[in-house]
């Protein structure tokens, strides 16, 4: 929580967090300026942390935290070409680790098996869960780099971590019987073309609404960020509990989504993030786009 930017989960524990800095976000649709191209802005806000960097001293700084396509605090958001890579530079630099949390993003639901080799970056350690169990087995996985294994295995030996629930043989069974589906079986090689299909239908339903601002994201991991004006991206009055509203009349309507507040600034915007099972169909598609349409008209 401490590491992370979701400023509505943090507020009322911030007095307990220890210290850590944050940059902005790579959030092209609000801050991306008119005479920038995408590239221009991702090497803009990316830059912000070697400032950062240098600013607390190298050798201060242990790692950078960072979700490859930010989940429930944003709404899908996605990273312009570039910023990564260039992350990951200003890593290597200033030998800082990179860590990516891939648990709502990862094991196939950008349509990879890792969100980060969408665009080509190797973070130092990734957490992997949810999807690694599919919703049979909770579970959770830290992955690493050799030289960060052979660097405790050399020095201490000691690594002690854990869960009673999680991690035993049970469990494990579980995340290997799902990785065969992914990768042996193929099952994350048709996400990306199913993704695509689901916002093709998704703009086409509701690409025209006045109050449908950006629809967006990876895979089956798609958000979709309401305004009260298109023309100016003015975000609703937090009062009106837009998220909240669409959750509950999208249930009503035959249809689970994950809506949330706090899009901008952890208080203002609103979004709703869809992240349908790798094995839906088109006509299964078709149906959660019309759901969502009438949830949308019934709430705004």
């Amino acid at each position: 929580m401490a590491a992370g930017g979701n400023q509505w989960r943090r507020r009322q524990f911030e007095p307990l967090l220890v210290e850590t800095s944050l940059i902005s976000p790579c959030y092209a649709w609000r801050y991306q300026r008119d005479h920038e191209s995408e590239e221009d802005y991702g090497l803009r806000v990316a830059n912000e942390l070697e400032d950062e960097i240098l600013r607390l001293g190298p050798e201060q700084v242990m790692a950078f935290l960072a979700e490859p396509v930010v989940g429930a605090t944003a709404g899908a958001l996605c990273p312009v070409p570039g910023y990564l890579a260039r992350i990951r530079e200003i890593c290597d630099q200033y030998g800082v680790l990179l860590i990516f949390d891939e648990v709502m993003c990862g094991m196939g639901r950008t349509g990879a098996l890792f969100a980060g080799d969408v665009d080509g970056v190797t973070p130092d350690i990734v957490a992997v869960a949810k999807g690694l169990g599919a919703g049979y087995q909770p579970i959770g996985a830290m992955l690493c780099q050799d030289y960060i294994h052979d660097a405790i295995e050399h020095g201490s030996g000691f690594f002690q971590h854990g869960h009673t629930y999680l991690g035993h043989p049970i469990a494990a069974a579980a995340a290997n019987a799902v990785l065969d589906r992914l990768v042996v079986d193929g099952l994350v090689d048709d996400v990306a073309q199913k993704g695509e299909y689901l916002k093709l239908q998704l703009k086409a339903k509701l690409g025209q609404h006045p109050h449908i601002g950006n629809i967006r994201g990876r895979g089956l991991f798609i958000g979709i960020e309401f305004v009260a004006s298109q023309d100016d991206k003015t975000p609703f009055d937090p009062a009106l509990n837009v998220a909240g509203n669409l959750k509950k009349n999208a249930f009503q309507s035959g249809l689970v989504c994950y809506p949330a507040q706090g899009t901008i600034d952890g208080r203002t915007g609103d979004h709703v993030l869809l992240a349908p099972p790798f094995i839906i169909t088109n006509d299964e598609m078709d149906m959660l786009v019309d759901r969502l349409a009438l949830a949308v008209d019934m709430t705004i």
